[in-house]
């Protein structure tokens, strides 16, 4: 009788620690998304907490020049990245403004490269909170370079699942979404062999409750009246279908090692439980602060090692109700169907995601109804037929398929909008 092969560990575990540069002082850390929310919160606890990080290269969109020059000079950075060559004169201009005369500029690199270029500069840690699949090519680069990678740009592990998985090491991945550190933080209390199954907690977004016939006539502004987060719009339809919860299903499938059908989400309308761990012998480990993206930020930048006061805390004084619900799969599809592409690997999990951001646009803007977006998305993944998998699947074949799901959602909502507008 021979061993079975050993398990690999998981991209993500709180038992191994990945530390690329060991020693004392500051952890030279580099910001990705910077004017963003993640990156605006990582900032603020950054200079809260100068002996413990020290920021070496900022990149953002361009979007925010004035924000930027802001950011670098507080930071002292070495490098500024900004994705638009358009906006660099007026960033050179808000530089000078923000520095002192004699002072040295910071170095820019501009273009769509920008990030992905800081994202392999020499440093400890890469916080990747730039939104959407353009964190791809950061992501990579990053775990190439050998950073620690705390991962705030899920579509990275989304559209690229076997692409990052091959290239990180264990431990190397440490994630910044609340409810994967929350999982993060509970697996710390057990070995991986003890693991049952991950919970993921749902707030419900603004229409828990609601049956698919209800949901069929909601609003934009409907939509984006979430009872607990204060989010950009995308996002906040996302939680609103429950897609968000669809795509964290998949990402804590690669973080973890953890099959699919052991990932359960559960409905916590009060957003206090980020996540949960339930173990073999019954127990169950729950993670729970305030809604504050600062606590994950934390754990990305600085574990091993907790900082003291990175978010506020409960106040065991005050009376508070935690409610449980489950997760109605009729009204919400998007959660089995993330499950579904997720089984189906390789180029199927862009592919929803791509076509989800197309519909999402396309009910924002007024041309597609709520139950329009999943069903469309369900149809682009249907036609996408046969994804390409294994290690033939390259950045190529990623950015192919999200053309291909862009381009066919949008047909399908303007075929969906025409013919609404006959009705």
């Amino acid at each position: 009788m021979t061993d079975s092969p050993a398990r690999p560990a998981p991209l993500a575990d709180p038992h191994l620690v990945y530390d690329p540069a060991p020693g004392g002082g500051p952890k030279d850390v580099v910001i990705l998304g910077s004017t963003g929310s993640i990156g605006t919160q990582a900032i603020d606890l950054v200079l809260r907490n100068p002996d413990r990080f020290r920021v070496t290269a900022l990149s953002a969109n361009g979007g925010r020049v004035a924000l930027l020059a802001e950011q670098a000079h507080r930071l002292r950075v070495r490098t500024v990245a900004v994705a638009r060559e358009d906006v660099v004169p007026a960033l050179r201009e808000a530089l000078a403004a923000e520095y002192g005369a004699g002072e040295p500029l910071p170095e820019i690199l501009a273009g769509p490269d920008a990030a992905t270029q800081v994202a392999a500069s020499d440093c400890h840690t890469v916080l990747n909170g730039i939104t959407g699949s353009i964190g791809l090519a950061p992501t990579l680069a990053a775990l190439e370079a050998g950073r620690t990678l705390a991962l705030a740009n899920k579509e990275s592990l989304i559209v690229g699942g076997p692409l990052v998985t091959a290239l990180a090491k264990p431990g190397q991945i440490i994630p910044v979404d609340s409810e994967h550190a929350a999982l993060f933080q509970a697996l710390a209390a057990g070995t991986r062999a003890d693991v049952r199954k991950l919970v993921v907690t749902a707030s419900g977004g603004p229409f828990r409750g609601r049956t698919r016939d209800e949901l069929a006539h909601v609003t934009v502004a409907d939509a984006l009246a979430h009872p607990t987060w204060a989010m950009g719009p995308v996002i906040t339809v996302n939680s609103a279908t429950l897609v968000n919860k669809g795509l964290e299903v998949i990402e804590a499938h690669l973080l973890y090692d953890i099959p699919f059908d052991r990932i359960e989400v559960v409905v916590h309308p009060q957003s206090y439980v980020h996540s949960m761990v339930e173990f073999t012998d019954g127990s169950t480990i729950a993670q729970a602060t305030p809604p504050d993206m600062r606590g994950p930020i934390a754990i990305g930048l600085g574990w091993p090692e907790r900082v003291p006061d990175a978010a506020p805390a409960f106040d065991w004084s005050k009376a508070s109700t935690w409610e449980f619900f489950p997760l109605d799969d009729e009204a919400f599809p998007s959660v089995n169907l993330a499950r579904h592409v997720g089984r189906l690997a390789g180029t199927a999990p862009a592919v929803f995601n791509a076509a989800n951001e197309e519909c999402v646009a396309a009910f924002l803007s007024g041309a597609l109804p709520f139950n329009g977006i999943m069903d469309t998305v369900t149809r682009v993944v249907e036609e996408h037929g046969t994804p390409v998998t294994g290690t033939s699947l390259t950045v190529s074949d990623v950015l192919e398929a999200e053309t291909w799901a862009r381009a066919r959602a949008r047909e399908l909502t303007a075929t969906t909008a025409t013919a609404e507008a006959r009705a």
